[in-house]
């Protein structure tokens, strides 16, 4: 399998006061049919290579139903056809894995057009290869398990430095020289030394097993395929976004690093503090929850949950699931669907982008 790693950042907001339940309208159902109705476009040969576009930050603007619904077809084929993740990641990570494997199940057309399978180590240590032809190849949790005896690498914010030797080890392995995307996620961002460890290390990744790295081709300690890295932010916290080290500022440095070296970043922190109506606020918690939304300094109001019980299920919204064609669940530390909804649709952006859409154009 081929390994890529996706980094994502959060870029500099201003806070808005305005509501945050104008109802949104989603594309009608018969116009997925058309979409799901053409050729998958299989592409054999598949080949990573640099990104075009301008934006690389897949933030509270494109994690939109609209937004991943007008990305041309070809390109979502030729993701869900071609493209092996491995994700690593704990508790606030499954937003995005309960948010695309309930993705499928939501409209007509989307079991296709969505599809995506669930590999995964179990509690013996034995690989789970559930994947299949023309479906999404999504390895879950399964990087740490390559991790040096004593290390913790079960996200980035265990032991901050860990992801970068552990990546190696699984990487080096034959068993997943398919892998091409690669991506990590923080359980908190918090006072972490991103500008000394996880952008440097990133970096190192990258150089090494990205296209045109030190260790893609062929002969002994090589692989042919290259691997493309995904960056993140970390989530929103109510216990304080703003001051340096927090949420916010973290997310500022990464996403400025990602824009200026035009890596793909999933912004987990601009999810998370803005409402559907693109509404900023700065006080926000990993669950949509913001006093200032509520305009209070005693009670928490919650966007994403009062926008999900003025909207229609099915319509504007779908369950999360814990596995493809499994049981519904919020992503953990939440209680609603629409922050893993969101992230779900920020990472099929991703995909798209890698696969060789502009981020603009319309076919």
């Amino acid at each position: 399998m081929k390994l890529t790693c996706i980094y994502l950042l959060a870029f500099g907001m201003s806070v808005s006061l305005f509501s945050c339940n104008e109802k949104e309208s989603s594309k009608p159902v018969d116009e997925q049919e058309e979409r799901v109705e053409e050729e998958d476009e299989v592409v054999g040969d598949f080949e990573l290579n640099e990104l075009t576009g301008d934006k690389f930050i897949a933030d509270y603007l494109v994690a939109k139903e609209d937004v991943v619904r007008s990305i041309p077809q070809k390109y979502i084929d030729i993701a869900r056809n071609n493209l092996h993740i491995a994700y690593q990641h704990t508790s606030h990570g499954t937003h995005v894995t309960y948010g695309l494997f309930g993705l499928q199940d939501y409209k007509t057309g989307d079991d296709a057009l969505f599809a995506v399978t669930k590999s995964y180590v179990d509690k013996d240590g034995k690989f789970n290869d559930n994947s299949e032809q023309g479906k999404l190849d999504l390895q879950d949790y399964v990087i740490e398990y390559y991790a040096e005896d004593g290390v913790d690498a079960s996200d980035l914010s265990r032991d901050e430095s860990a992801f970068i030797q552990t990546t190696r080890n699984y990487l080096d392995d034959p068993d997943n020289a398919e892998i091409n995307v690669v991506m990590w996620a923080w359980c908190s961002i918090r006072n972490h030394d991103l500008e000394g460890v996880y952008l440097p290390g990133m970096k190192t990744l990258i150089d090494e097993y990205g296209v045109g790295g030190s260790k893609i081709g062929s002969g002994d300690g090589l692989r042919q395929n290259p691997v493309y890295f995904v960056f993140m932010t970390g989530h929103a916290s109510d216990s304080g976004n703003l001051d340096e080290g927090d949420p916010a500022p973290q997310a500022a440095i990464v996403n400025e690093y990602c824009q200026q070296n035009k890596f793909l970043c999933l912004d987990y922190f601009s999810i998370d503090s803005h409402c559907m109506n693109d509404n900023y606020w700065d006080d926000a918690g990993d669950d949509g929850n913001s006093y200032k939304y509520n305009n209070s300094s005693t009670e928490e109001g919650y966007f994403y949950q009062d926008w999900q019980d003025t909207h229609q299920l099915g319509v504007d919204y779908f369950e999360n699931k814990i596995y493809p064609n499994s049981k519904v669940a919020f992503g953990q530390h939440t209680t609603q669907h629409i922050t893993s909804n969101r992230k779900a649709y920020a990472m099929w952006w991703i995909l798209a982008r890698i696969s060789g859409w502009d981020g603009i154009s319309e076919d």
